[in-house]
């Protein structure tokens, strides 16, 4: 049987290669029961070297803060634009799509440059500007309530316009990605307008950079079964990849 310092570097080791680990699957693997592995964590944690979660442990605090757009913008900028010009890329001529609101679908829109006629639904005033500039680019900006700190509406009434739409696309952005709790942002009522925006939308696509991952924002915007494709850097583990594509989620690294 291992020893308690052997234990803990194991646990610090899994969470070094994964980024998170779960109780029943360091149980099997360590042979002692799951009290034990709870009071290894709890040490942990006390130690400052990880961050409990519901059935296991993560490397990285799992909760976020809403912070203003301009301040997330200057947040893995580099990543956030290589994003966005990959997703650019799966645009077809005569598109009908919806961008959500954040950075990184941000950078999707600085890096659009149409050659047909496109049309793009948003609630957010940003990526309307941006796009406005372009003469071949439809914007449909939705209306509602304005969060200052995003730049974007939610509410009832952007939630009632979508239902007359249907669109080949969503391009969606988040504050968190949790294997176990699934994708979610700061603020309810945004979550529930990109819930709304995934049902009128044949396809979503995740665009994320890998420090979203193993994050909870506050409210959830739905599970995986919803999404069909993530794209993002090369920061997210292997292991995350391979639960994804398990998953049947087409995972996009760039």
């Amino acid at each position: 049987m291992l020893t308690l310092a052997e234990r803990h570097q194991h646990i610090l080791s899994s969470l070094k290669q994964e980024g998170q680990v779960n109780v029943l699957d360091l149980c099997e693997k360590l042979s002692v029961s799951s009290v034990t592995i709870r009071k290894d964590l709890k040490l942990l944690e006390d130690k400052g070297l990880l961050f409990r979660t519901h059935g296991g442990a993560t490397a990285n605090n799992p909760y976020t803060v809403d912070r203003s757009v301009n301040e997330k913008e200057k947040i893995q900028a580099t990543e956030k634009m290589r994003i966005g010009a990959a997703a650019a890329g799966l645009l077809v001529p005569n598109d009908s799509i919806l961008i959500a609101s954040g950075t990184t679908v941000l950078a999707l829109a600085r890096n659009i440059q149409p050659k047909s006629n496109l049309t793009v639904i948003t609630p957010s005033l940003n990526i309307a500007l941006e796009l406005n500039r372009h003469p071949e680019i439809e914007v449909l900006q939705l209306g509602g309530v304005l969060r200052k700190s995003s730049s974007s509406v939610t509410g009832p009434y952007a939630e009632s316009i979508l239902a007359d739409f249907s669109c080949s696309k969503l391009f969606l952005g988040v504050d968190g990605i949790d294997l176990d709790f699934g994708l979610s942002t700061t603020n309810v009522m945004e979550a529930h307008l990109n819930r709304q925006m995934i049902k009128v939308s044949q396809k979503t696509i995740v665009l994320a950079d890998s420090t979203k991952f193993g994050k909870r924002g506050f409210g959830k915007i739905c599970g995986f079964e919803d999404i069909d494709q993530i794209i993002t850097d090369s920061g997210i583990s292997d292991y995350t990849v391979k639960t994804l594509e398990g998953m049947g989620i087409k995972v996009t690294i760039v």
